[in-house]
């Protein structure tokens, strides 16, 4: 007897539990906040907040626009000499997998529990981007079990080239799923819905992985070029299909713009400023802006001590153009220019039909056009001798247009740059690294050392050094 009024003593605990913890959550639930998830909130949501990374402080103006010497620094200058911030590095990783692996995996999910293809194709599309972002920075990077966060908590580390490869199937799949005549997204702030739009950014994606892992899989490469490399009805031919997010008025304004509202450490690089002056270049007034106190464009070399950087003048030297500055300025992730340049390239390579030197014409045309060069503007600058396409050394024609062409747009032009070995850059002033060395890659944050560190030291022996001066497996010497 006793055992029994024990047992139903136990389960009557329970009972009365049970319907206290039923009573904190009905009384806890929030009437305003939506219970379910909803995928237009969450598509608009996950490009702002992405889109904001991939052109914010961390990932561009601290590291990749310095280290490929878009701009420079006239104070704090330590990110300009290759110190970069612990929490830059952390701050990218966190964003990018905090708020894209897991939005745009949570997106995926959503279009097959509705049954719309199109919200999981978008998905699919941004988060490969997101990936190819990370293992251009990094190198090796979480990947394949990162979409199941709950069953792998501290996910291992995939080799660049299954990275790579990875994302090339993935992004195939996209296009597959997308159907541009039914089942309408909505939240889309890129877009705006268009989902043969949304077809030409995935398969200009797929163009821009190949080619970047040509020099180690050039069979791989060639075989998505054999597929879509001359399909213009379906990739970024046209300025008017960029992939760019066109920001609004405060608070949801342009990164740089907002960063502007408090800063004034930032300026163009002499770099820049040299090479636009060698070229006769229109896009000088463009990229760069007239100082306060000056009548001439004037950079900044990369890479000076604070004191030196100071003694300058902060308005005696140029900061970045407007049209990069603005409130409403666009953040670019993929332009025309970039593809009619990836064509070039592959036409010269054999991964593609065509003449290289057209196709190169199209490219630096596609650019200049982007901003608005005169029709007479653009011809006379395509006729120079040192515009004019060189076969013999097409890494140097195709390594310094396109270098302008990405002017602004420091993860991608930092990428590119690592690839072709142009232009030749001189290593910043006094920079850390030692004598003639720039950094090639970030290192990882140090939340990996201590919460993924069996992994994280997997793919260090894997990749080599986790040091800034680490090549990584796309970056052919």
């Amino acid at each position: 007897m006793k055992l029994v009024k024990y047992i139903l003593g136990l389960a009557g605990a329970a009972v009365i539990f049970s319907s206290c913890t039923k009573q904190l959550e009905d009384i806890n639930k929030n009437p305003n906040e939506s219970e379910s998830v909803q995928p237009d909130y969450l598509l608009t949501n996950g490009i702002k907040a992405n889109v904001d990374t991939y052109w914010g402080t961390d990932a561009s103006m601290e590291t990749s626009l310095l280290y490929v010497q878009y701009w420079a620094k006239i104070q704090y200058t330590d990110p300009d000499r290759y110190v970069p911030a612990a929490t830059s590095i952390q701050a990218v990783w966190n964003n990018f997998y905090a708020q894209g692996v897991s939005d745009f995996t949570k997106l995926i999910q959503l279009g097959d529990t509705l049954h719309n293809p199109n919200y999981k194709a978008v998905g699919i599309i941004m988060r490969s981007w997101i990936f190819q972002v990370l293992t251009d920075l990094y190198g090796d990077v979480p990947y394949k079990q990162t979409s199941q966060i709950e069953q792998y908590l501290t996910p291992e580390y995939d080799a660049q080239r299954d990275v790579y490869l990875g994302l090339l199937a993935e992004l195939k799949t996209a296009v597959g799923l997308i159907s541009t005549s039914d089942n309408p997204i909505a939240g889309d702030i890129l877009y705006n819905g268009k989902m043969q739009r949304w077809k030409k950014f995935a398969n200009s994606l797929r163009l821009r992985i190949a080619l970047r892992i040509s020099d180690k899989e050039f069979a791989a490469a060639k075989a998505v070029f054999d597929e879509i490399g001359a399909d213009d009805n379906n990739l970024i031919i046209d300025n008017l299909d960029n992939a760019q997010l066109i920001y609004q008025a405060s608070p949801n304004q342009n990164p740089v713009a907002k960063n502007r509202e408090n800063r004034n450490d930032y300026r163009i690089s002499k770099s820049v400023v040299d090479k636009l002056n060698a070229l006769n270049d229109p896009r000088l007034t463009i990229y760069c802006a007239l100082p306060r106190d000056t009548n001439k464009i004037i950079g900044v070399t990369n890479g000076l001590r604070t004191d030196s950087a100071g003694r300058l003048g902060l308005y005696k030297t140029s900061d970045v153009g407007a049209v990069f500055t603005a409130t409403q300025a666009p953040a670019v992730l993929f332009n025309a220019a970039e593809l009619w340049f990836i064509r070039a390239e592959a036409a010269q390579v054999g991964l593609l039909s065509g003449d290289a030197a057209t196709l190169y014409t199209k490219a630096v045309t596609a650019s200049l056009k982007q901003y608005n060069v005169s029709d007479l503007n653009v011809a006379a600058y395509l006729a120079q001798p040192s515009v004019i396409y060189n076969p013999a050394n097409y890494k140097q024609s195709i390594g310094d247009q396109k270098w302008l062409a990405l002017f602004g747009d420091g993860l991608e032009g930092f990428a590119e740059w690592r690839r072709l070995d142009y232009p030749k850059l001189t290593p910043a002033y006094t920079g850390a690294l030692g004598a003639g060395k720039m950094p090639l890659r970030l290192t990882y944050p140090s939340s990996e050392q201590a919460l993924n560190g069996v992994n994280y030291k997997k793919a260090v022996a894997n990749q080599g050094a986790d040091q800034l001066t680490t090549r990584l497996w796309f970056d052919k010497e």
